[in-house]
């Protein structure tokens, strides 16, 4: 079906469209692969600082597998190797994973490595930090974290109205990568509103994942009467594709699995749209599509928007000691 097509109710009946891209991004594929081997090539226990993911299922899956997650690195034994969840962590915890002498992976995104590398930059240069994002999510606390002393956080455009720096010519600003792309555009027009001289970094921060999917979500949000998004409800990135789709106008809900949907969603709807954020694994998916044809939505077909073929490499380390297990040594 060309991108142009209605999606109107056809003769066969109510359908669901799957939309691409969807679920894991290469930053998510990374991070659980990094567990999997870890638990597959060394002696256990593996410990994994808070979530790998912000996804229950992949979570409850791994630690099936034998992975320990613990909220902080003071629950793990010395000596002991532990794994820095996907959203990496700050300078301190670093420093106390060194102190307790724990053999760590980290298995943080490259692209929040990429932001905590232009903080430490801005912050060596002199600048006051204005960080676009949420307070408690783990990846704004890490980022923060490089350079506390002048780093603050801004969740709102009211926020941006009222945060003060020492010198309005030195300021910049990054953001969190999961972010909703209008809402951050909103906060930035008002700081470069009030800071004409404020910096960004050489490349927006938000994620290629991040906004493909808003994107997909866009394109498709008012061609449909109900738009279901797969993801947990700490999932960033799945929360800002239900609020892109809700400020269209479109009615959508964030599922952690098919046993999230109300029936009552469905009454008077023809077509309903079924994505997911970067952490949620594709079986959730089909799960909830297969639950939909109890409904009478039995035509299912795909509507890819972009491509993505983006993928990362294993931290060193691990791809050098998986490389040994493999050939025998």
């Amino acid at each position: 079906m060309s991108l142009g097509t209605s999606l109107d109710e056809g003769p066969s009946g109510k359908r669901v469209v799957l939309l691409t891209p969807r679920g894991f991004c290469a930053g998510v594929v990374r991070a659980i692969d990094v567990v999997k081997i870890a638990l597959e090539i060394f002696d256990r226990p593996i410990y994994v600082r808070k979530e790998i993911v912000h996804n229950r299922h992949v979570v409850e899956e791994l630690r099936a597998a034998g992975a320990i997650f613990v909220e902080e690195i003071d629950e793990v034994p010395s000596k002991a190797r532990v794994i820095f969840s996907a959203h990496g962590v700050s300078p301190e915890v670093r420093r106390n994973a060194k102190e307790r002498q724990l053999e760590v992976i980290d298995a943080t995104c490259p692209l929040v490595t990429k932001e905590h590398l232009e903080a430490l930059r801005f912050a060596r240069q002199g600048f006051s930090i204005l960080l676009i994002g949420h307070r408690e999510h783990d990846e704004v606390i890490g980022t923060e974290g490089e350079a506390p002393s002048v780093t603050q956080v801004v969740s709102t455009e009211e926020e941006a109205d009222t945060v003060q720096v020492p010198d309005p010519q030195r300021v910049c600003y990054l953001t969190q990568t999961t972010l909703s792309l209008d809402e951050t555009a909103g906060i930035i027009a008002r700081l470069q509103s009030r800071f004409p001289a404020i910096q960004g970094p050489p490349a927006q921060d938000i994620c290629y994942a991040t906004e493909n999917r808003q994107q997909a979500v866009k394109a498709l949000a008012r061609e449909c009467q109900l738009m279901l998004v797969v993801g947990s409800q700490n999932s960033s990135n799945s929360r800002r594709m239900v609020e892109v789709c809700q400020n269209l106008g479109t009615p959508a809900y964030l599922v952690d699995d098919e046993r999230d949907v109300e029936e009552k969603w469905l009454e008077g709807v023809s077509t309903v749209v079924v994505t997911a954020g970067a952490s949620a694994p594709e079986n959730l998916v089909q799960r909830l599509v297969q639950s939909l044809a109890q409904f009478g939505f039995s035509n299912v077909e795909e509507r890819e928007i972009k491509h993505e073929d983006v993928r990362f490499s294993l931290p060193a380390g691990l791809q050098q000691a998986a490389r040994l297990t493999q050939i025998g040594i």
